[in-house]
């Protein structure tokens, strides 16, 4: 049996990995780790362009040492480009399949709103299921299996938005982030120290491990008070009256899944307040639809987000 020094020892020696690529972001990496400690913890990455986005995907798997696959989604992306199909193989004379990217442990979906929704939707399946259907045939999906999605927030020309059951399905929804001025300038300096483009890491993990780290998260506790706040939390986006369409079950669900994975990264066996408070943003940013004359408002999904925790009572715990 894995023991929590154990497991608090394999997180630290992922994250410390992942920080020789990715510089000054710390808190973010983190982020990143608790969502990939919950089974469907596929994560979506809203930022702009040139902010180590993918090195930030690439870096996670080559960490945990589990199969990374990347696809550049682009308007002509068909499906079958994503999950694969069958073929006409000459030399059986018969038709046999060939699979796509999809197949891996990781998979970093690229800029994945310039895909059309048609092509989104190959994802559905996969990243609720942990399967995909092929001409009738069914076949899972490698386990762990997570999806790291990217799109620049800037770059609309040519985009296709994502729909909100696509939306649903990321656990969590977080930008990067600009470097400060001593990060970048440490960015710098260990690309001259370096002399290459290529960064070589190695992975400390494991796909055996890292469903060992996700079992010890079914460990820990959350309180009935606790459980009770965050149904309060997320029925209260369905009510607010600035907020046209409130958070599903799901949201109530992220909520709960990746407070107990943040628990076990802080190195406790059970969940506090602010293990939720922590997520509140990045778990349900997405999954609310504000009033139409709020959809120009700078800030304004983080506010309403503010405005229901604050009307929410807090469980002493």
């Amino acid at each position: 049996m894995t023991t929590s020094e154990e497991i608090s020892f394999r997180i630290s020696q992922i994250l410390a990995e992942v920080e020789k690529a990715i510089v000054g972001k710390r808190s973010q990496l983190e982020y990143i780790m608790a969502a990939i400690l919950v089974p469907g913890g596929h994560i979506l990455l809203d930022d702009f362009p040139g902010l180590a986005k993918t090195m930030t995907a690439n870096s996670f798997a080559t960490a945990m040492g589990i199969l990374f696959k990347r696809i550049q989604f682009t308007p002509d992306l068909l499906p079958m480009d994503i999950t694969g199909g069958y073929i006409y193989d000459r030399a059986q004379n018969n038709f046999v399949l060939r699979k796509g990217p999809i197949f891996a442990n990781i998979i970093l979906a690229d800029e994945i709103n310039r895909a059309s929704p048609r092509t989104q939707s190959a994802l559905l399946e996969a990243m609720q299921e942990n399967q995909v259907t092929i001409e009738g045939t069914t076949m899972p999906l490698p386990d762990p299996f997570i999806v790291i999605a990217t799109q620049n927030p800037i770059e609309y020309e040519g985009t296709f938005p994502l729909p909100e059951a696509q939306l649903d399905r990321f656990l969590i929804k977080m930008p990067i982030g600009y470097p400060s001025r001593a990060d970048e300038k440490e960015i710098l300096k260990r690309r001259l120290d370096r002399k290459s483009e290529q960064m070589h890491l190695k992975p400390v993990a494991s796909a055996e491990s890292l469903n060992e780290m996700r079992q010890a998260v079914e460990e820990v506790y959350v309180e009935p008070d606790l459980q009770q706040y965050i149904v309060d939390l997320v029925a209260q986006t369905r009510v607010h009256r600035k907020i046209a369409v409130g958070s599903s079950p799901r949201g109530a669900l992220a909520l709960i899944k990746i407070a107990r994975a943040w628990a076990l990264i802080q190195r406790r066996a059970f969940v506090l307040p602010d293990d939720v408070k922590q997520f509140m943003h990045l778990a349900l940013s997405h999954r609310i639809i504000l009033e139409p004359d709020l959809w120009g408002v700078q800030r304004a999904t983080s506010d309403v987000i503010e405005e229901i925790f604050k009307s929410v009572p807090v469980p002493v715990v």
